[in-house]
C-alpha cells in the first residue's frame, strides 16, 4: 500500500486530488494539509510514502516548503504539482532531489502512473518540463564550446557539409570531424540533424550560405 499525502491550499484542486487516489486499492490517503503547519504535522505524524506538493501555497513557493521540510528531518519523497516552472526553480527541484514534476493539466492516469514510478525508486518527469531541462543543459554546454566550435555548430546550422565547412574555415575535412564530434559530444546530441536544429534555434546560425 503506497501512503500519500496531498497539500494545496486550493480547496477544489485538494478535493480532486484526493478523489483520484481514494479510488485506487493500492493507494492509502495519509492526510491532507492546506498550509505548511499542517502539511508538516502530517509528514511527520504520518510518515507517508509520497507528498503532492502544489507550487504554491498560500503564496509561498513549495519548493521552499520541501526544501525545509527536508531540512527538518521530512524523509518522504515528494511529486511537485505545477503549471509551469522558471529555470530558476528547475534548478532548485534537481538541488533538493525532488522525485518527480508533473503538470497540473496531465491525465489522472499520469500521476498515478507517476507515484507508482517513483513508490518503485524511479524518478518521474513529466515530458514537457523534460524539455525545458533538457534546452536548459544544452544552453549551458553551449558555453563549453571553443570559438571553433561555436563556428562549426553555426555552419552546421546552414546545412553544410564537412567539404563545405572546412572550405568556409579554411580548415581540413578531418579537423571538422573532430569539431563536429566535439560540439555533438559538448551538447548531448545524437547527429548533425539535431546539431542544425538547436543552432537555429537558439538564433546561432549567424552565416549566410553561399551556393
Amino acid at each position: 500500500m503506497i501512503k500519500v499525502a496531498v497539500v494545496d491550499s486550493f480547496p477544489l484542486i485538494r478535493i480532486g486530488l484526493v478523489a483520484v487516489l481514494s479510488a485506487e486499492t493500492d493507494i492509502l490517503l495519509a492526510g491532507e494539509a492546506a498550509n505548511e503547519e499542517e502539511a508538516y504535522r502530517i509528514l511527520e505524524k504520518e510518515q507517508p510514502d509520497l507528498c503532492l506538493m502544489n507550487n504554491k501555497l498560500n503564496n509561498k513557493c513549495g519548493l521552499d516548503i520541501i526544501k525545509e521540510f527536508k531540512e527538518r528531518g521530512i524523509s518522504c519523497k515528494f511529486i511537485f504539482i505545477t503549471s509551469l516552472m522558471s529555470r530558476e526553480e528547475l534548478s532548485l527541484a534537481e538541488k533538493i532531489a525532488i522525485d518527480g514534476y508533473v503538470l497540473k493539466e496531465a491525465l489522472p492516469e499520469e500521476l498515478l502512473y507517476a507515484i507508482r514510478l517513483i513508490y518503485r525508486g524511479r524518478k518521474y518527469y513529466d515530458p514537457g518540463l523534460m524539455e525545458m531541462k533538457v534546452d536548459r543543459e544544452n544552453q549551458d554546454s553551449y558555453k563549453d564550446l571553443t570559438f571553433k566550435e561555436k563556428e562549426v555548430l553555426g555552419l552546421l546550422g546552414l546545412g553544410l557539409n564537412n567539404k563545405e565547412i572546412a572550405v568556409r574555415l579554411f580548415i581540413s575535412e578531418n579537423t571538422v570531424k573532430k569539431h563536429v564530434s566535439q560540439v555533438l559530444a559538448k551538447l548531448n546530441l545524437s547527429d548533425r540533424t539535431q546539431a542544425a536544429l538547436f543552432a537555429n534555434s537558439k538564433g546561432i546560425v549567424k552565416f549566410q550560405r553561399i551556393s
